[in-house]
């Protein structure tokens, strides 16, 4: 499970298994979401984020998104 980043005690991360389209698994303790990252930003499932931490997710995602999509495809792309 690689991580690519914490934001503000958020946990970034893809699984290894993971599948198109490019999309961001987001951690705070034990609550877990799901964001798309292209064709764009959403938020696909919440198990227990919060709506702050949730906002949070949307914002760091927005500024790092071309970073998510880098590591994305140098990991799923060897």
């Amino acid at each position: 499970m690689p991580v690519l980043f914490y934001y503000l005690g958020l946990k970034f991360f893809f699984y290894s298994n993971d599948h198109e389209p490019i999309h961001v698994h987001v951690s705070a303790g034990d609550a877990e979401a799901k964001f798309s990252v292209f064709p764009e930003i959403a938020l696909i499932e919440n198990y227990g984020l919060k709506p702050r931490e949730i906002r949070q997710a949307l914002m760091a995602i927005e500024e790092n998104r071309e970073v998510i999509k880098n590591y994305w495809t140098e990991y799923f792309n060897k």
